[in-house]
């Protein structure tokens, strides 16, 4: 088999040539110069439902396919017509530089598109290591930047980004020494020390306007959930 790319050597998401050698009911055999022929099947023919095969592919027509499966024990290729992701759930991880699209900005920060199943949330306050009070004037739709991946959550798939990680920290001001008193040293505690305080005073010292302010940081909080979570149901998906 010279010449012939070994299964082996293949995969998943690997851009192929290869040329329609044969049209079936459920697909195509395609010829990608493999030691097998892959098979693609009517699913994989694009994003859009196809009824019939004939409709999208003829014999001897040329075309680009990417890798879906490959299982060389058994001699087994299935490629797709459809652009892989460029992030998959499984392979996202904290630290990741991603770069992508801006496609919706709400209040509380951005939606950006950058090739994963759904878009990520870039936070207001990682837009920047300056404080940003109006987002549009630090980004708009149509903005492509880069962010990096802060948080993964594949249950409820979302993704939290952060563009300030990438810009570089502000040095901290350094004061001329004065001729200050110098503070008295606050003795810290421990941690049992502090839950035994905690046990004592219980939220008897939390006052009527802490408490408001919690509450209000709480409801805030879950307003911004919901909108994430209907915003994320609404994307398109790939």
């Amino acid at each position: 088999m010279g010449g012939k790319i070994l299964l082996a050597d293949l995969k998943p998401k690997a851009p192929l040539k290869g040329k329609v050698k044969r049209i079936e009911l459920s697909g195509a055999v395609v010829d990608v110069g493999a030691e097998r022929d892959g098979l693609l099947h009517i699913s994989a023919l694009g994003t859009e439902k196809v009824n019939r095969v004939q409709d999208v592919l003829q014999p001897d027509q040329e075309i680009s396919v990417w890798v879906k499966k490959v299982d060389a024990a058994k001699g087994e290729l299935h490629l797709t017509m459809i652009a892989p992701l460029a992030h998959d759930w499984n392979d996202m991880r904290p630290g990741t530089v991603v770069h992508g699209k801006v496609t919706r900005i709400e209040k509380f920060g951005v939606f950006l598109d950058f090739g994963a199943e759904r878009p990520g949330l870039i936070h207001i306050s990682e837009l920047s290591n300056e404080y940003v009070k109006d987002i549009a004037s630090v980004a708009k739709v149509g903005d492509e930047i880069e962010a990096t991946i802060l948080e993964v959550d594949r249950k409820k798939k979302q993704v939290h980004l952060s563009r300030k990680a990438l810009e570089a920290k502000p040095q901290p001001q350094v004061r001329e020494a004065a001729d200050e008193p110098e503070e008295p040293e606050v003795k810290s505690i421990t941690a049992m020390e502090a839950a035994f305080l905690k046990a004592q005073t219980g939220n008897a010292g939390e006052t009527a306007a802490s408490r408001r302010v919690r509450e209000l940081s709480e409801k805030k909080r879950r307003q911004q959930e919901d909108i994430l979570s209907r915003t994320l149901e609404t994307a398109p998906r790939k």
